[in-house]
């Protein structure tokens, strides 16, 4: 897949989940403004459902100042006269009067009230008008006092506080709230929370909830059908956990929102990340086949030349000449027998099929003979290979043969990786239970990039302007798995155009056999 058809998928899952998170979040924003809308109205029907009830309250206290005989006589006889006409049935009104409780008291007085203002009657008398007329001059009276009166002495503060509660629980609302009255007539709260505040300004901070009361938006006008038309007070309500009742059916659908979201952001940033290194080891792979023929290409046609060569009559002929082609083939073929051997351990390496044969070594030893080694192709650059053996404690348990490799390969990487004349030093020194190998050079170094990957099979740190750096990208990768094959560990530190240092430490003998690794 090119990398035009990455991008392209890349982009098509990214708008993918841009528009499914948009969806989520208007959807989410759509519930939270439908609860919002829901509450409010629950609370204003509440709050209009307590006004009527102490308005209720406050009109049948007229009714039952009036209520002297005139009133009952009144429905009797609009009873008798509707039951007669056909027209609409009065049994409820007849009811509610039976129980002293009318269903609109307004509907009752005005009644009363239209009865006598407009003359209708069943005597002409002077008395009966008389009497008609003093008791609307003493309704109306009556309700001018009402009007005058202080709207805390209105309410019944056990009523208001039952009321709220029941019409507010009857619409499901059960949450903590504050509430007050306020008076428009002193510019103040009368009473809140079932008790009456006087109008010391720090007795009025003191109220729960008091300066949000003030800007509550939940509040109705009480007592507004009187004689002046004007509302004597307000009935105000704050909830603090308001946002609770709103969240409440929005958490769970959120939270699985948010989770699986995440899950599959996840997964996409996982297939993503998949996509890239599949890539990446493809063409690491790619280079690897390149550099493999590369590598095989030069000592096949060097073998084949000493071949045409041993077999040309007069090279024949001259035994010195045939046994020097003959040195040249065997060279090359160790050479390539060691290429194989490479991509042979890496690929036992990665099935777990590696069998250890541990004995007892001395790592000074085996440092020495492969700074012996090196040091012949160093010197011939011009370079120099140093030792620093300060350790005590040599003694390690290992595989001779991979540990030999694990130092051969550090230092044959130490000298192609410096493009002047190598320097390259080896360090030992007593660390804790370990002895610790450090193998440095001055070379081209690794950048920070560089160094996060440079255990990774086929991977090949780039050289630059340096072309004739050969190799598979697998000696480190080999390097990385022997360590932990010999519970050892090892760091690198570099810095670009410094040089690099790789650092070994691997448990001495007795540490060995204090972990239970002898076999």
């Amino acid at each position: 897949m090119n990398k035009k058809s990455i991008n392209l998928i890349i982009a098509l899952m990214a708008a993918a989940l841009v528009g499914i998170i948009i969806l989520q979040i208007s959807w989410i924003r759509s519930s939270i403004r439908l609860n919002e809308r829901q509450f409010d109205v629950s609370v204003f029907n509440a709050l209009n459902k307590v006004s009527e009830r102490l308005e209720y309250e406050d009109q049948l206290l007229a009714y039952n100042f009036l209520n002297n005989g005139y009133v009952k006589s009144y429905f009797q006889k609009e009873y008798r006269r509707q039951v007669s006409a056909g027209g609409t049935d009065f049994s409820f009104y007849m009811e509610q009067r039976t129980s002293d409780v009318p269903l609109s008291i307004n509907d009752l007085l005005s009644m009363l009230v239209e009865d006598i203002d407009t003359g209708e009657k069943d005597c002409n008398c002077s008395r009966c008008t008389a009497e008609r007329s003093r008791k609307l001059d003493s309704y109306m009276n009556y309700r001018k006092g009402m009007d005058n009166t202080p709207i805390a002495n209105r309410i019944k503060l056990d009523y208001l506080d039952m009321a709220l509660k029941e019409e507010l629980s009857d619409r499901g609302i059960d949450i903590d709230y504050n509430y007050g009255v306020f008076s428009k007539r002193r510019k103040n709260y009368v009473l809140a929370n079932n008790s009456y505040i006087d109008e010391d300004n720090e007795a009025q901070k003191n109220i729960d909830g008091y300066q949000n009361l003030y800007t509550s938006l939940y509040r109705v006008n009480l007592f507004s059908n009187n004689a002046t038309g004007r509302s004597p007070g307000l009935l105000m309500v704050w909830f603090p956990s308001r946002s609770s009742v709103v969240w409440s059916t929005v958490w769970l659908p959120l939270l699985g929102s948010i989770l699986f979201t995440g899950i599959i952001l996840f997964c996409f940033a996982y297939v993503i990340n998949v996509i890239f290194l599949q890539k990446k080891v493809s063409e690491m792979k790619t280079d690897f086949i390149n550099n493999m023929t590369h590598e095989f290409k030069t000592p096949i046609a060097t073998i084949s030349l000493a071949a045409d060569s041993i077999s040309s009559p007069r090279i024949s002929g001259q035994p010195d000449k045939v046994r020097r082609f003959a040195d040249i083939i065997r060279q090359e073929n160790r050479r390539m027998n060691a290429q194989v051997e490479k991509v042979l351990q890496i690929a036992a390496v990665d099935k777990q099929d590696i069998s250890l044969s541990k004995t007892e070594l001395d790592m000074h030893e085996i440092i020495r003979q492969a700074a012996q080694n090196i040091s012949l192709s160093a010197e011939k650059r011009g370079g120099t290979v140093e030792l620093d053996l300060q350790a005590t404690q040599t003694q390690i348990f290992g595989d001779q043969t991979h540990i030999s490799n694990i130092i051969n390969n550090l230092l044959d990487n130490a000298n192609k990786y410096s493009p002047d004349s190598p320097e390259i030093k080896i360090c030992t020194r007593d660390v804790k239970n370990c002895i610790e190998v450090t193998v440095s050079d001055r070379g081209l170094g690794m950048d920070k990039e560089s160094l996060k990957h440079i255990f990774d099979k086929f991977y090949r740190v780039h050289t630059g302007d340096v072309h004739d750096v050969k190799g598979f990208g697998l000696g480190l990768s080999y390097v990385k798995a022997m360590m932990d094959a010999h519970h050892a560990d090892i760091k690198v530190k570099s810095e670009p155009g410094k040089g690099s240092s790789f650092i070994l430490r691997f448990p001495i003998r007795k540490s060995e056999r204090f972990l239970g690794m002898s076999r």
